[in-house]
């Protein structure tokens, strides 16, 4: 039975988690807080059985439902639902270690948002193309696998806004915005090591990984809603990472050897070469697969942040 006056509400999102959502029921039901808590799972239009599996769950959970109309949706329902004053996030394919709310909770003592710490899962062997997801800075993206809010900003803010559809994948970006609307309202934001969440890792083959790159097209979007994000998260203000930067001239310096017919442009690829040897290297036979793959990805993601430059005429490379 959930306590009558809890201090910590958890909100989980959940759709079609069947396979990872009771490993994050059994992390949070083991959580070492010494003050009630409640966690609540929006099952968000899922066709498996992730409610099944959530009613089921040890622990303090409360379950709902909803027809499937997305992540900001169904968390701010999980929010209406809650009773604590302070919020944590995490996702349904998430593992919190068994200190994560004690930590993120202290964290809150000097801040009104709290970003923590996200790693690839214990004990899995992640191939180079796999998804899993690291956050290891307050880089202003505010990955809702591990946020923490004091309610009040919530309502301050209004909750999370779905502002941008993408053309593939899940949504996107909601998460970003609330953060940012807190950030601007003049709340403390801060960065928690300690308060660490594991995410799974889901195999995933080359043309998986090489395709999700068109998602690259939605940072100009991103950028023009929330143009900080440059000095946050860009590299130099106008490229996505160092990574783009560094693809971008080798394909300067490739092109230039062409026109000029010298070989002594292609010395600008080799920033973009040593990086790419250095994520293949330890793959050794499979170096020269995983290497073209890297390679065919930059390609791809150059055109798309290209193509959303374009579009929304704002530079994003």
């Amino acid at each position: 039975m959930v306590a009558a006056m809890v201090s910590v509400s958890v909100v989980v999102a959940a759709r079609n988690s069947a396979a990872t959502l009771p490993r994050t029921l059994t992390a949070l039901a083991q959580q070492e807080l010494d003050e009630p808590y409640e966690v609540i799972v929006v099952d968000d239009g899922s066709d498996d059985d992730t409610a099944a599996q959530a009613q089921g769950a040890e622990g303090p959970v409360v379950v709902l439902r909803q027809p499937p109309t997305g992540p900001a949706a169904a968390r701010n329902r999980g929010v209406a639902a809650a009773s604590g004053d302070v919020l944590a996030f995490t996702d349904a394919d998430c593992y919190p270690e068994p200190d994560w709310l004690a930590v993120g909770r202290r964290a809150l003592g000097e801040c009104d948002l709290v970003q923590g710490a996200v790693m690839p899962e214990q004990g899995t062997s992640a191939g180079p193309f796999d998804r899993s997801l690291f956050v290891v800075a307050e880089s202003g993206l505010y990955e809702m696998a591990n946020l923490f809010v004091r309610r009040e900003w919530f309502e301050r803010v209004g909750g999370f806004e779905a502002w941008l559809e993408p053309e593939i994948g899940k949504a996107l970006a909601e998460d970003l915005w609330f953060g940012w609307r807190v950030r601007r309202g003049g709340a403390r934001t801060c960065f928690s090591s300690g308060a660490l969440v594991r995410h799974a890792v889901f195999p995933r083959g080359a043309r998986e990984f090489i395709l999700e790159q068109r998602r690259l097209r939605h940072f100009a979007d991103i950028a023009e809603k929330v143009p900080e994000i440059r000095h946050t998260l860009f590299f130099a203000r106008w490229f996505v990472s160092r990574r783009s930067a560094a693809f971008d001239a080798a394909l300067l310096g490739c092109g230039a050897a062409l026109a000029r017919r010298s070989a002594a442009p292609l010395a600008a690829a080799l920033p973009y070469l040593a990086m790419v040897a250095a994520a293949t290297g330890r793959w050794r036979r499979r170096a020269p697969t995983v290497a073209a793959g890297q390679v065919a990805a930059g390609g791809l993601g150059g055109a798309a942040l290209l193509r959303g430059t374009l579009r929304r005429r704002t530079v994003v490379l």
